[in-house]
């Protein structure tokens, strides 16, 4: 009987096995490199628009009060009033000055009778000088009472708060009222410091206010703060809106947008910015030669589906917008459409 040799079945089964072995392996290498998109980066004229919260302040607020505590007699104006410059507003008690008038008077007659007699020689210059004293010091008397009896308002404006009532002794804790001018109404902001030059005073500006949805307000910068906070890297500035109508009340929620002009910047999908963990850092991953590195970016404004770059990027350079949960600084990756 013949015997069958099976040793090259034998080899040829190995070899199969071993060419199998190697193509899977090529193919799980292949399957295991990530799959990436990508986009290429290119830099426009962005328009420098920068927005900055503030809270509404009136332009002028008085607080009224007299000099010296004293019974309330009349209130004369209500909460939501307007009123003129000069106006009455409140009448505290006149005793004093009613006794200080009936003095004046009597002081009066005697210089009047004084200077008669010093014109004819019944008087000394001495005496006229002492009556002439006397009257001036009670008349600027009467005056100082005059103006703590019948609080007048300094400002056209409105009255925004009361504390006391008619009747009420007046003790110096708070004021009796307070008036507020509310046209124009000021705002003020915080600016970053590299705006510092570009801010002018007489800058028109567009204000928004949240109350009022998208109406916008007009305004212009009326003061800038000569120094940077060296903590925030801030200055300040003040803005005016004239608010004719009254519209804008002091303590609302305001939004002013500054224009400065445009820059070219290179604008990247939102899709590739990623933040880091922990940090306020961003980063996107650059991709080249079949490979992706990390790199920091800096940030400005967001512009529909894109960001502003103020720097890490270059125009014309290709970034990764998917896939780069797996990735890591110097990784090979497939790009996919």
């Amino acid at each position: 009987m013949k015997k069958f040799n099976f040793l090259p079945i034998l080899i040829l089964i190995f070899l199969l096995g071993a060419c199998t072995k190697k193509q899977e392996t090529k193919t799980e290498a292949k399957e295991l490199t990530p799959k990436v998109k990508v986009a290429v980066v290119a830099s426009e004229n962005v328009p420098q628009n920068t927005e900055f919260t503030a809270t509404v302040e009136p332009e002028v607020k008085n607080n009224i009060a007299p000099s010296a505590p004293g019974r309330i007699r009349k209130i004369l104006v209500e909460v939501g009033s307007r009123i003129s410059k000069g106006q009455k507003l409140v009448q505290m008690d006149n005793m004093n000055l009613s006794n200080t008038e009936v003095q004046i008077e009597n002081l009066r007659r005697i210089y009047k009778r004084v200077s008669g007699l010093f014109a004819v020689g019944g008087a000394s210059q001495q005496e006229l000088d002492n009556a002439k004293l006397q009257l001036d010091m009670a008349e600027t008397n009467m005056k100082n009472l005059s103006e703590n009896t019948f609080l007048l308002s300094p400002i056209n404006g409105i009255v925004t708060a009361r504390n006391y009532d008619e009747g009420d002794m007046y003790s110096g804790q708070m004021p009796i009222m307070t008036v507020m001018q509310i046209s124009p109404v000021k705002l003020k902001i915080n600016v970053t410091e590299s705006y510092y030059s570009k801010v002018k005073t007489g800058m028109p500006v567009e204000v928004s206010i949240d109350v009022f949805g998208d109406e916008k307000f007009s305004g212009k910068v009326s003061l800038i703060y000569p120094t940077i906070d060296e903590r925030s890297r801030t200055f300040g500035v003040e803005v005016k809106v004239n608010n004719n109508n009254s519209k804008i009340r002091p303590g609302m929620f305001a939004r002013v947008n500054m224009n400065f002009g445009t820059a070219n910047h290179v604008l990247v999908p939102d899709m590739a910015v990623i933040k880091q963990s922990g940090s306020a850092e961003r980063y996107v991953y650059i991709f080249a030669d079949g490979k992706v590195s990390y790199r920091k970016v800096e940030l400005g404004q967001r512009i529909g589906a894109q960001y502003e770059l103020l720097s890490g990027l270059n125009a014309g350079e290709t970034v990764v917008t998917s896939g780069q949960s797996k990735l890591n600084d110097g990784v090979e990756v497939e790009v996919v459409k």
